[in-house]
């Protein structure tokens, strides 16, 4: 999955920095102690039910295709020794489509990878493995889908299954066969689909849940007090790539309905994808539009588990990138990052932003980059704490962590 030419003039290198002096409106910003190799990248970061906080990244070994598949847990100020899920020289290792690590209820781990399986650029698929209870062992992997083509899967995204299990949802391009299409190299419909995942790893319910959505945007999705809520970027029969969301109440799914019509049509994945943050069922949803040739990042609100969005709001300052990112907290403010251009660089930064439209000053957590390798930042909070994860471009790539303290 790759990014078209109508976006490449987002994506020019820019100079990389250190921790910000801007305006802070919460505590200081403090660097958590990581032992992350180099080169590595592609950070993402879970919070599980009961609180533990995991981190996950590639790091490249020696060989050029060689990497591993790393983890960590969040001990106070620092993280654990890392831990190695697999390592494989056939992994599909990409910028914006990373690996994960999610905490089940009952104590283990499930995670995802994507690992090739045919000779073509973009045959690949999703490959889950759930660890043991005490989260060390990892059993053997497998995908969460019957299909055997070689074509595109990706984008997964776990969430907590009403009931127990854990649901996971992903970009399914089985349809995407023969030429053109996505960039030339497919033809048919990019889909979306779900499945559950059991605490000993076996897989079922896998589902269609919306047949033509676009190519290459990350999807989310979060449990809600009524169930389960995903977002992603549709795409209509226009070339419309507006958000979506799709929920899962009393056992069947709804929607699909739009946060907001934007209207942004553009024949080309922008490669942004939304991010969902929810406590009970008051829900806020980040995204990244262009719709009229000026970069946005949004943020709308729900009081009802993502049913109905309130007026959106603008989150970023004057330009942005995108690549957002949100939590909830819980007298139902959120706070959102994304990547803002600024003159001669490029800042991760986040603001708190209420229902009501009402914005806190923007931070900045670091300066970063607008190429490809800076990747997406994330954030989590457990508490009172927003822990934030990036991949420092300058010397060599190397993921950064670093925790905020909110007010109160």
């Amino acid at each position: 999955m790759k990014t078209t030419g109508a976006l490449l003039a987002f994506c020019c290198a820019i100079l990389l920095g250190s921790f910000g002096t801007a305006a802070q409106p919460l505590g200081p910003i403090q660097e958590l102690s990581l032992v992350a190799g180099t080169p590595s990248g592609q950070p993402q970061l879970a919070v599980g039910a009961d609180g533990r906080i995991v981190l996950s990244w590639f790091e490249k070994l020696g060989e050029p295709s060689h990497h591993a598949f790393k983890y960590a847990f969040r001990e106070g100020d620092r993280w654990s020794a890392p831990r190695t899920i697999v390592e494989r020289t056939n992994f599909f290792v990409n910028w914006a489509d990373v690996p994960s690590v999610f905490p089940m209820r009952g104590g283990g781990l499930v995670a995802h990878w994507l690992q090739k399986n045919g000779e073509g650029t973009y045959a690949y698929d999703v490959r889950l493995s759930v660890s043991d209870q005490a989260a060390a062992k990892w059993g053997s992997d497998r995908t969460p889908y019957s299909d055997t083509s070689q074509t595109e899967h990706g984008f997964a995204t776990f969430f907590d299954w009403p009931g127990g299990d854990t649901g996971v949802v992903w970009l399914d391009g089985r349809e995407m066969t023969g030429g053109g299409g996505h960039d030339g190299h497919a033809g048919g419909a990019m889909t979306l689909r779900v499945a559950r995942v059991k605490p000993d790893g076996s897989v079922t319910d896998e589902s269609q849940i919306d047949g033509r959505v676009c190519e290459c945007c990350p999807t989310t999705a979060v449990a809600t007090a009524r169930g389960a809520l995903v977002a992603y970027r549709d795409r209509s029969d226009t070339e419309v790539r507006d958000i979506a969301v799709l929920r899962f109440e009393d056992g069947k799914w709804h929607g699909p309905t739009y946060v907001h019509a934007d209207n942004w049509q553009i024949n080309a994945c922008p490669v942004n994808g939304p991010a969902l943050a929810a406590v009970g069922d008051r829900v806020a949803l980040a995204w990244f539009t262009a719709q009229g040739d000026t970069p946005r990042a949004m943020v709308a609100f729900s009081n009802d588990g993502g049913k109905s969005f309130g007026k959106p709001v603008r989150v970023d300052e004057a330009q942005t990138l995108g690549r957002v990112d949100a939590v909830m907290l819980d007298d139902g403010r959120a706070v959102i990052s994304w990547l803002e251009f600024v003159p001669g660089a490029s800042e991760f930064r986040a603001r708190i932003v209420a229902p009501d439209g009402s914005r806190e000053p923007a931070f900045r957590i670091t300066a970063s980059t607008a190429d490809r390798q800076a990747g997406y930042p994330r954030m989590v909070r457990a508490g009172k704490d927003l822990i934030f994860a990036w991949t420092s471009t300058r010397p060599t790539p190397q993921v950064k962590t670093a925790v905020v303290r909110l007010p109160g």
